[in-house]
């Protein structure tokens, strides 16, 4: 069994709560949406990201018998609705916005509609699937932002939270703009570009760093990218200047050097300087070691000839801001919108449609979030994905979400996009029918 597809990869409550529905009959339709209360304080903006997976959840949810038998063991739950468990389905719509599309606070970008136990169950795990990738997508998309033109790969898979994670931020990071990835299961498995160079052991492992560098380039002639820094970076970089004719003669070019610690500007000026004198003006700098788009910004400001970055812990965690508010709550039940009033976690009641305003050359100007049934002037950005439990339209290609990024953030407000100070919020709108209905609710309750 594929531990990643378990229908148990959930909260103990979500199945404590589907008994109790089971035993009273409580099957009417419910809808519910999936969004952020609010945005981290370095979130200008975030990327929705991790759709293709929430649906194949939701295409192949069912209890293998194994599951049945451990919770029939488990003592918790009554043999009847372990039983009704057996042909459990998701048979239920799902609206969604499309991945890559940036959204803001409070704008659903999924909406479950479905038997009230099938939309109720799946919450833990499409949060889970749906919070990290946007997660890293929206970390990922302000790197491209802080250094346009530049190479980016995803270093991060060491560091990421588990295999899966490292997989979803190779995966996210592509769409948000990367050239791709050193993990190299996420070549086979997402077809993304794979990058790699070597690691300071294999230089270590010779007893002269020149050696190292001829027998790397013998063994990988295709793609010979050296790591300088080991021991003196300046005097590695002249090694190789000195090494390169004899490569020629093998037909063997120098590609690339890497940079991984000290004062990456500094090195890679000296480097450069070192590389152009030495006819290797062709080689290109890649610098790596704890980078995120703070230090990219600082390390172009400064005027630093690096060509690329190897991203990684800071990226593949999130660092500066490692979790999102991101919630799933129901809006509807048996025909009637629903609100939660909790302190602070207040909800919009009812099925929401988010309508964006753009300029006449498709600058974004400010978003409209109002009901579905009642529709406002604006592009309205969720769109069904899903009908009876089946997808309407095959997977996107990841160029096409990668396409629909880059015009993303492009249309984002320049004060967005620049990723430091403190810019205005982007603005949006509560219509005024959705407040009245809230309105409306709350007057009931009380």
């Amino acid at each position: 069994m594929n531990l990643a597809n378990s229908v148990l990869l959930t909260d103990l409550y979500q199945l404590t709560m589907l008994q109790t529905y089971h035993a009273e009959r409580m099957r009417e339709t419910a809808v519910f949406e999936l969004f952020a209360r609010r945005l981290p304080s370095e979130r200008e903006f975030l990327l929705a990201t991790g759709l293709e997976q929430a649906l194949d959840y939701l295409e192949n949810l069912r209890f293998a018998t194994e599951e049945l038998d451990w919770l029939a063991d488990h003592g918790g739950f009554s043999p009847q609705f372990v039983a009704s468990l057996e042909d459990f389905r998701f048979t239920g719509s799902v609206h969604a916005l499309p991945e890559g599309t940036a959204f803001f606070a409070n704008e659903p970008i999924l909406r479950v509609v479905a038997p009230l136990p099938e939309a109720q169950l799946v919450e833990s795990r499409l949060i889970n699937l749906l919070h990290y990738q946007t997660l890293i997508a929206s970390k990922a998309a302000r790197c491209v932002l802080a250094a346009p033109g530049k190479l980016l790969v995803d270093f991060g898979m060491r560091r990421a939270h588990g295999a899966e994670a490292a997989l979803f931020a190779a995966r996210a990071a592509y769409l948000a703009g990367f050239a791709g990835s050193a993990t190299v299961l996420a070549g086979m498995r997402f077809d993304i570009p794979v990058f790699g160079t070597m690691a300071h052991s294999l230089i270590q492992a010779h007893d002269r760093e020149e050696d190292a560098f001829e027998h790397f380039a013998a063994a990988q002639p295709g793609n010979v990218v050296l790591l300088l820094d080991t021991y003196d970076t300046e005097t590695a970089a002249r090694k190789l200047v000195a090494l390169a004719p004899h490569l020629r003669e093998r037909g063997i070019q120098i590609r690339g050097v890497r940079i991984d610690s000290g004062d990456l500007a500094e090195h890679a000026r000296r480097v450069r300087g070192i590389l152009d004198a030495g006819g290797l003006a062709q080689v290109t700098i890649l610098a790596s070691g704890d980078l995120d788009e703070y230090r990219l910004r600082e390390l172009l400001t400064a005027g630093a000839p690096i060509d690329g970055f190897g991203i990684g812990t800071r990226l593949d965690a999130s660092t500066d801001a490692p979790t999102l508010d991101l919630v799933y709550k129901l809006q509807e039940y048996a025909g009637l919108p629903r609100r939660k009033r909790s302190e602070g976690k207040a909800t919009w009641p009812g099925r929401k449609q988010i309508y964006r305003q753009r300029t006449a050359n498709g600058a974004l100007t400010g978003d409209c979030l109002g009901l579905e049934d009642m529709p406002r002037t604006g592009e309205p950005l969720l769109v069904k994905v899903m009908e009876h439990g089946h997808r309407l339209a095959p997977s996107e290609p990841l160029d096409i979400i990668r396409d629909r990024v880059r015009m993303q953030l492009a249309a984002l407000p320049p004060a967005l996009r620049a990723g430091h100070g403190e810019p205005p919020p982007y603005p949006v709108e509560i219509a005024p029918e959705l407040r009245e209905l809230a309105t409306r609710l709350d007057q009931k309750i009380h």
